[in-house]
């Protein structure tokens, strides 16, 4: 079915306004927020028909690490990813979303974030991403993740939980179910985090916010 760009209207500007601010405000402290049903209905039901649609051997097996240090480790992560383009219609409103949604935290936390990358992440039955931080402490990269999840019914025996773990230690962690619609923000460098083993397949969309290195240009 065609997705017609007139159903994927913003929110109406003052409510987005104040779902932005919510995650503006948490981000100051404690540095992660989780909200449930922040993904516009139309949205995430248009990403969710899309990604359902797309071919297989549009998604390659997910890494860690970055350009030449980058491999394959099914002992630390087991999904296949697909990069987004914003090269039709729910993409392309899925990154405008997120690119209001960077506009209002610079101008409420003076971040200058300058550039917004995105995915969609598949993880099978028995998929999942052991803990990990999404930047290294000190480099100019990663400094907000911003995940939302595009699984209708999700139930509590299905798994693939988000675990947040705020103060970086081994005590436990915020649950996070990966339910249709839930937005989750958190600082890329401070809040370590886990995905458990899905016993269903869960998609979802994982993005970064970076910023310009010191000699103005903004790091691969």
């Amino acid at each position: 079915m065609a997705i017609e760009s007139a159903s994927l209207a913003p929110l109406p500007a003052a409510a987005e306004a104040a779902l932005f601010e919510r995650f503006a405000t948490a981000l100051r402290d404690p540095g992660w927020a989780v909200v449930p049903d922040a993904l516009p209905p139309a949205l995430g039901a248009a990403l969710l028909e899309h990604v359902v649609a797309l071919d297989d051997d549009e998604f390659v097996r997910a890494g860690i690490g970055r350009q030449a240090e980058r491999a394959t480790n099914d002992f630390v992560r087991r999904n296949a990813i697909c990069w987004i383009s914003g090269d039709c219609p729910p993409t392309r409103a899925w990154v405008e979303f997120a690119a209001r949604l960077r506009a209002h935290l610079n101008r409420s936390l003076m971040l200058g974030l300058f550039s917004f990358e995105s995915h969609f992440a598949h993880y099978p039955v028995g998929g999942f991403y052991k803990r990990h931080v999404d930047a290294f402490r000190g480099e100019t990269n990663r400094v907000v993740s911003l995940v939302t999840y595009l699984n209708p019914g999700w139930a509590p025996h299905d798994g693939g939980e988000l675990v947040l773990y705020p103060a970086g230690g081994p005590d436990a962690g915020v649950t996070v179910t990966p339910a249709f619609g839930t937005v989750v923000l958190f600082l890329s460098e401070e809040i370590p985090h886990e995905v458990l083993p899905a016993r269903r397949p869960r998609r979802s969309i994982a993005g970064w916010y970076r910023v310009r290195a010191l000699d103005g240009t903004c790091p691969d």
